[in-house]
């Protein structure tokens, strides 16, 4: 399965729906398809279907004997049909389709005794990490839809995509500002990060304590403030307040259903109004000249250079942003775990 999903992840890269799958026989992978609908303006090329055909023409047979194929989605009624055809021996897939799929979610074609050849079934295999895949992947399209509908207000500036080099991440809109931060790891996590920095920086300090997070099955929520980042940019230092930005921050908590927080904050940075446990790290806010291409972007500094900012005691203090302190901090919370 974790095959399957590495060819879901090459799916989503093409911009096709993530779906992956492989074909085995005597624990030898013998095939693997991706999603490739749009590519290939064939309403057929379902990962399973590309896995399908890979196998039938490797062993010069259409019938599939003895293997098992696993998906990372739940199959619909046209792939469990060829599946049933191809005389597999087992399928496998991970996360349930509750719209199409034709295992169990909708019908189960895999239990008709009137076919002529059963097909034995399991499902919910890293169930976890494949829906993940297809909800981060939605997500984005959703978050690009509504970026496309809202156009750049007049009194704000955007910084050029090319100016940065890590990819996009979410965006959300405020007052008709586009705020942009990255969600990853499991929605249901036992514990999620929200990760605020302080001036001039942006999410992006985080890049190193955030994959820690997220490979422990933790949630790491990390925005770039607006008028820092990929987020808008008002042009004028009165649009920048600090009882604004809090505003904004406690609306991201509620918008995204946040639990469990833990607040991880740069000093400085205009913590959420929220009854949680507090991590500071000390390391300094790095300048970085990309989000702040001419002098009309650097509102947001400017503004923030007048913020006092009420800094409640810190639960735990970190001496900077790096991989270690992020193991250090879950050790922490492994032995105090927040309410």
């Amino acid at each position: 399965m974790r095959a399957a999903l590495d060819a879901a992840r090459e799916a989503a890269q093409a911009g096709e729906v993530p779906v992956g799958a492989v074909l085995v026989r005597d624990g030898v992978l013998i095939a693997s398809g991706r999603n490739a609908p749009l590519a290939q303006d064939d309403p057929t090329a379902h990962a399973e279907i590309a896995a399908l055909r890979a196998a039938a023409a490797r062993l010069g047979n259409y019938r599939l004997e003895g293997c098992t194929l696993y998906v990372t989605l739940e199959p619909c009624a046209m792939c469990a049909g060829a599946m049933l055809h191809a005389r597999l021996a087992r399928v496998v897939y991970g996360a349930p389709d509750p719209r199409t799929g034709a295992a169990g979610s909708v019908l189960n074609l895999f239990a008709q005794p009137r076919l002529n050849h059963q097909t034995r079934l399991t499902g919910g295999v890293l169930a976890a990490q494949c829906a993940a895949l297809l909800q981060a992947f939605f997500s984005e399209r959703r978050s690009a839809r509504r970026a496309l509908a809202q156009p750049l207000r007049a009194d704000a500036l955007r910084t050029p995509a090319e100016r940065f080099a890590s990819p996009e991440g979410h965006y959300d809109y405020f007052d008709g500002l586009r705020l942009h931060y990255r969600d990853i790891g499991p929605r249901e996590a036992p514990l999620t990060w929200l990760c605020l920095h302080a001036s001039p920086a942006s999410g992006e300090v985080w890049r190193r304590m955030a994959p820690v997070f997220a490979a422990a099955g933790q949630r790491v929520v990390a925005p770039d403030l607006i008028g820092f980042g990929r987020s808008d940019k008002p042009k004028k230092e009165a649009a920048h307040t600090l009882g604004w930005h809090r505003q904004v921050l406690a609306q991201l908590v509620e918008r995204l259903a946040l639990r469990r927080v833990v607040l991880l904050a740069q000093p400085g940075a205009p913590l959420a109004p929220l009854p949680a446990p507090l991590v500071r790290v000390l390391e300094a806010a790095a300048p970085d000249d990309a989000p702040f291409p001419d002098a009309g972007h650097r509102a947001g500094p400017r503004a923030f250079a007048r913020f006092a900012v009420d800094e409640p005691p810190a639960l735990l203090t970190l001496p900077d942003a790096s991989a270690a302190s992020a193991e250090a901090a879950m050790e922490y919370f492994a032995h105090h775990a927040p309410p």
